[in-house]
């Protein structure tokens, strides 16, 4: 029996749209990002050779996770980094919002190494769904290109 499915590419005229999922929130977002970063190269060719630290934060669920996969776009823009393994290690709910906290582990930008797929301009809230059932998280968004 396969393992199961972290994410799909749905149907969507202009843009990527994508559906991950995951046993919790946790999950569903490391999903998010392996999603992510596997519309512009092929993420099993991304070494988890150097580990980095991301801590966002948003007001509600959806800003949270618009920051969270903003802020990975950003260290592959500014730091030319790709990452291919994530560990959200908490999500808190506080009276001022959400916050969550991952390690996350990649190697910098090879053009030799990294093929690219397509190039992600924005993440949107364009579409965006969470949808909680027991035992199984399904994030939806819309990655503009």
């Amino acid at each position: 029996m396969g393992e199961k499915k972290k994410f799909e590419y749905l149907e969507h005229m202009a843009d990527i749209y994508v559906a991950t999922y995951g046993k919790d929130l946790a999950e569903a977002f490391e999903n998010a990002a392996v999603a992510l970063f596997d519309t512009m190269t092929r993420v099993e060719d991304i070494a988890p050779n150097i580990e980095d630290y991301l801590e966002v934060e948003g007001e509600d669920e959806y800003a949270l996770l618009y920051s969270w996969l903003e802020a990975l776009l950003v260290k592959f823009e500014t730091d030319e980094m790709l990452y291919s393994k994530f560990q959200v290690q908490e999500i808190i709910k506080d009276p001022e919002g959400f916050s969550l906290k991952a390690r996350i582990w990649g190697e910098k930008f090879n053009p030799q190494k990294h093929i690219s797929k397509v190039g992600v301009k924005a993440v949107t809230y364009h579409r965006m769904e969470i949808i909680k059932e027991p035992k199984k998280v399904t994030l939806k968004f819309v990655l503009d290109i």
